[in-house]
């Protein structure tokens, strides 16, 4: 490891910045460092700015994938280097104002009916159940499950946060099942081939990946969709928006408030103007 990669470490860490975080930045100044062929440290503004175009021409990165790509080279630059005239020369990308496509509980039914095991089915009736992400499913332990008082502890989530997540009856009752088969005594759902660890997020990435194709769902989205359809059907039930923000743990409400435009009732109520002109 290079001295300038461990002082970037080092500042992150300081920062308190996610490991997540930390691997997408230094992966950033990696792709930069090697699409060059020597230290970042030596690379010039304009060099920078040839990389980014590179990305977004021949690369064609998702605008998503493009802003964390710059996010992370203007903190090499800006905090860790100090040079805020770099720091200023890398745009994001404007956000593209995309709705996740939901699925419907028929497909919900027909998608977990589809897992090759007790436990794949288990691990995302969890995520949909309790609205949670890949990462946070994954490191789920048997002690974060309170039956006494029906709540899922979720440890350290997006952002360093602990919240609680409303736990279901019907969960209960499954998860109770699934323990006596599998008797997991650590994480709730652990890795079949590095005993002691938790499934990975990749894996459960794969098996949302699997189960989908293998229920004939063609609506895009990874697991992260679990958690979409979890807000928008919650709303569709009635559960008001605050609410939802605060399970969810979503730090501003206009987080939240996007599903909105996703619910049933809200868009079936509104008449199409065909239909109140007078034949």
């Amino acid at each position: 490891m290079t001295p300038l990669r461990q002082r970037m470490i080092d500042h992150m860490t300081l920062c308190g910045f996610a490991s997540s975080t930390q691997k997408n930045y230094l992966r950033a100044v990696s792709g930069l460092a090697n699409f060059y062929k020597r230290s970042p440290a030596l690379i010039q503004r304009t060099e920078v700015q040839t990389y980014l175009l590179y990305l977004i021409r021949d690369r064609e990165l998702a605008w998503s994938t493009y802003n964390i790509v710059c996010s992370g080279l203007r903190y090499f630059y800006g905090e860790v280097l100090g040079r805020d005239s770099m720091k200023i020369s890398i745009p994001r990308r404007k956000k593209q104002a995309k709705l996740p496509e939901i699925l419907s509980q028929t497909e919900l039914n027909h998608l977990f009916a589809q897992a090759e095991n007790l436990k794949q089915r288990i691990l995302l009736m969890t995520a949909y159940a309790a609205g949670l992400r890949g990462s946070e499913v994954a490191h789920l332990k048997i002690t974060d499950i309170d039956s006494q008082r029906m709540l899922i502890r979720i440890n350290q989530g997006k952002g360093n946060k602990d919240r609680y997540a409303p736990l279901s009856k019907k969960l209960l009752q499954e998860l109770r099942h699934y323990w006596k088969i599998y008797r997991p005594t650590d994480w709730l759902f652990p890795s079949s081939k590095n005993l002691g660890n938790p499934l990975s997020v990749q894996r459960i990435r794969g098996i949302y990946a699997e189960m989908k194709k293998r229920a004939g769902i063609l609506k895009s989205g990874g697991v992260h969709t679990l958690r979409h359809c979890f807000a928008t059907h919650l709303l569709e039930a009635g559960v008001d928006v605050r609410t939802i923000q605060m399970v969810m743990g979503h730090r501003s409400l206009q987080s939240t408030a996007r599903y909105l435009h996703l619910t049933n009732h809200l868009l079936h109520s509104i008449p199409s103007p065909l239909d109140l002109l007078e034949h």
